[in-house]
């Protein structure tokens, strides 16, 4: 069950520093993915609005039209146009389409996967993607299981939250507004708009690709792999996943996923 907001939350709001620009909010997506309780994407809703951000992507939720659900509508209090404005679709790979930086929060650790660090760290990523004007999203699993693995090899880290190791979890919406609460303090706090860009000092931004792009090249890769006979389709054993691990690791460039798809059409053109 989920319970609405307490008379002593209403009678001790919170105060606000305004100085989160737009700008900056709107780089960053949040993404819930598989969410089965209507409350909890209202809920959400109304922690997004409260710290300043807005874009909500629902990714393939239990019930079709989930933000338009009558205890969503009600958990928002006054974030409707939260509700209405968000997206859903039936697959991760679209909601994060773009994206420099994709993080999935989840407390589990995975023998494979992209690399790991605490949310302060990630703090600091966001924050550099967002100098760099580079879109991020962060990525928030199922109610009952998390993020599960395939959905976390879309993402380009890893990312936990401090926590009692003994009782590491969180109502969804609640971890969601820990993330938003404190983003929103590291974005106000180091964030200098007067600051120059490397682009405005003739430095090349980095051209990350989005997991999705690298997702689909590994999926190019692996049918060169069994083209060659290097990878066998009936036991393939551990070798897409270290590949995926590896390239997690290197935050690949765009220029070096049209490197590695060549390398995987030629492997295709001698079969």
């Amino acid at each position: 069950m989920i319970l609405n907001d307490s008379p002593l939350f209403d009678q001790c709001p919170l105060h606000l520093n305004a100085n989160m620009t737009t700008q900056k909010a709107d780089l960053i997506r949040w993404a819930l993915v598989e969410t089965s309780h209507p409350g909890n994407v209202g809920s959400a809703a109304r922690a997004l609005k409260t710290m300043g951000f807005g874009d909500l992507r629902l990714i393939n939720p239990k019930i079709k039209g989930i933000a338009q659900e009558p205890e969503a509508i009600a958990l928002a209090s006054g974030a409707a146009d939260i509700l209405e404005s968000s997206q859903e679709s039936s697959s991760l790979e679209a909601a994060i389409g773009g994206c420099a930086l994709v993080l999935g929060l989840t407390s589990r650790d995975r023998e494979f996967g992209p690399p790991s660090l605490n949310w302060e760290s990630a703090r600091n990523l966001i924050l550099e993607a967002a100098v760099n004007q580079q879109r991020v999203a962060i990525v928030f699993g199922t109610e009952r299981t998390g993020l599960e693995n395939e959905r976390l090899a879309l993402c380009s880290h890893r990312v936990w939250l401090d926590a009692n190791p003994a009782y590491p979890s969180l109502n969804l919406a609640q971890a969601l507004m820990v993330c938003a609460y404190t983003l929103r303090e590291t974005l106000n706090k180091h964030f200098d708009p007067s600051v120059s860009r490397p682009e405005a000092s003739g430095q090349a931004l980095p051209d990350y690709a989005d997991p999705a792009a690298v997702s689909a090249m590994l999926e190019h890769l692996r049918d060169g792999l069994e083209a060659i006979g290097y990878l066998d389709p009936r036991n393939p054993k551990k070798l897409m996943a270290r590949l995926q691990t590896l390239f997690s690791r290197s935050r690949l460039h765009k220029e070096e996923i049209d490197l590695l798809r060549g390398i995987a059409k030629q492997m295709l053109l001698r079969k």
